[in-house]
């Protein structure tokens, strides 16, 4: 669970294989209304962006960790997932839970 975390109360996708999270990395969480936030704040869609620019001037080798909920569409993601190339950030994952 990441809601200590995000703040949100998320249900990640199951995945067979896993590798462990990037050591200098954010978090940005969409929950199952489609609510974002960033490293524990809400924040808009189109504020993510100038968020991780900001973030990026004093963290260069920064990537992000998108926690999103199973039920979340694919073209939410997609979207949040272009605002963060946008930023300048490159190295990104999903979070998923070891299937067993």
């Amino acid at each position: 669970s990441f809601v200590a975390e995000t703040g949100l109360n998320i249900d990640r996708p199951r995945a067979s294989s896993a590798d462990s999270l990037p050591r200098d990395s954010v978090s940005i969480a969409i929950g199952p209304d489609g609510r974002i936030t960033l490293g524990g704040r809400e924040v808009t869609l189109f504020s993510v962006r100038p968020h991780l620019e900001k973030q990026l001037r004093s963290r260069p080798g920064l990537s992000a960790v998108i926690i999103a909920d199973r039920t979340v569409s694919v073209d939410r993601i997609v979207r949040l997932m272009d605002e963060i190339r946008a930023a300048g950030m490159t190295d990104m994952a999903l979070a998923t839970e070891v299937e067993e």
